[in-house]
């Protein structure tokens, strides 16, 4: 385990308590108020890791200190003592360590979700229903918001491509280890031989962009179309130019929404896309230029690396970037995913101390 220095731990109290003390003056104005509220609101958690830590080591140079004395008695019982005191030490140094890991910036960001069905035709579009069902469930027990921004639906059902947007605290950093290939193994229920087929379905799960992240020229960036709405989209069909398409020109990226009767809020939902999409695209170049860096054991994030297979006849789930099985299919689908993404992240923050102590 990674030990922080005593002077470490003092320069994250200290700058807790300036901090602290900024907000007190009440002399910030509303910008630097922001900045400084938000900056101790992030260290403050960090800060009372660091104090835990100094707490139990003075407390141990006391016991040991008690350990050493002549009265066989009180050295038994600083001795006993001593032994709580280095698995509380160990806990809390770790819980420190992992505080002071540099976090993705993007983690506390609201997040795009998108889910298209693979190989396997109807079947593949039935599970990436079930697929979007079970993140919606589990945004709602996490008290998020889920916005649908668009949908493909299927002739058979479920969706051959789903759209929306997850708003909450923290919603990127539990689902970003989503991304990439779910595979199904199942009967259908059109197969009348019972036999199991295997069926895929791609997530993408993208932190969603602030208009401070990209800058956009409307005028000389964007071709905005706009257009009848065509296929499933409810009443405005073939009556008004609903549907909007917009292209980013610097990189020739489309974004096409006309699930809405209003224009304008079509045109309000591509552009939320195009900036989401437009932000991961600079992460994955910031990402490249740092290609040498640990590629982290749960995954890149490439939505062409298969990370899990859920296998009904066997009532099981098993996440192949960390050799994790759950016998809990039904209840994973029905949105219970803490243990299966406590799971993740936990092999992620492992695998970035390891990184630290090498």
């Amino acid at each position: 385990m990674t030990t922080i220095s005593i002077d470490r731990i003092r320069q994250i109290e200290a700058r807790r308590d300036e901090l602290a003390a900024q907000m007190a003056t009440g002399n910030l104005d509303g910008d630097r108020f922001v900045a400084v509220s938000k900056e101790y609101a992030e260290l403050e958690p960090v800060a009372q890791a660091a104090t835990e830590v100094r707490r139990l080591r003075q407390e141990a140079e006391s016991l040991a200190y008690m350990a050493a004395d002549t009265d066989a008695e009180l050295r038994a019982l600083a001795e006993e003592e001593l032994r709580d005191n280095r698995a509380a030490l160990d806990a809390a140094d770790r819980k420190l360590a992992l505080a002071l890991l540099p976090r993705d910036a993007a983690d506390q960001r609201s997040a795009m979700l998108e889910v298209r069905a693979g190989t396997g035709g109807d079947e593949a579009a039935l599970f990436a229903g079930d697929l979007f069902r079970m993140y919606q469930r589990y945004a709602e027990s996490q008290g998020w918001r889920v916005e649908l921004i668009s949908a493909s639906d299927s002739d058979a059902g479920g969706y051959k491509e789903v759209v929306a947007s997850v708003t909450g605290s923290g919603v990127f950093a539990r689902l970003k280890f989503e991304s990439g290939v779910h595979r199904v193994q199942r009967v259908p229920v059109t197969e009348s031989g019972g036999r199991i087929h295997t069926s895929a379905a791609t997530v993408a799960v993208l932190p969603e962009a602030e208009d401070v992240d990209v800058q956009i020229d409307e005028a000389k960036d964007l071709r905005i179309d706009v257009y009848r709405s065509s296929g499933p989209g409810g009443q405005s069909v073939n009556t008004t130019d609903s549907a909007v398409r917009i292209t980013h020109l610097p990189t020739g990226l489309v974004v096409i929404q006309q699930d809405e009767k209003s224009q304008h809020k079509n045109k309000a939902k591509a552009l939320k896309v195009l900036r989401t999409r437009l932000y991961e695209a600079e992460r994955e170049r910031l990402a490249a230029e740092r290609s040498g860096t640990r590629r982290a054991m749960v995954g890149s994030g490439d939505r062409s690396e298969r990370i899990r297979t859920y296998n009904f006849p066997q009532g099981r789930v098993t996440d192949h970037r960390i050799n994790l099985t759950l016998h809990r299919l039904p209840e994973i689908l029905a949105g219970e995913m803490d243990e299966l993404i406590g799971a993740l992240i936990a092999e992620d923050e492992a695998e970035r101390l390891a990184t630290i102590e090498a």
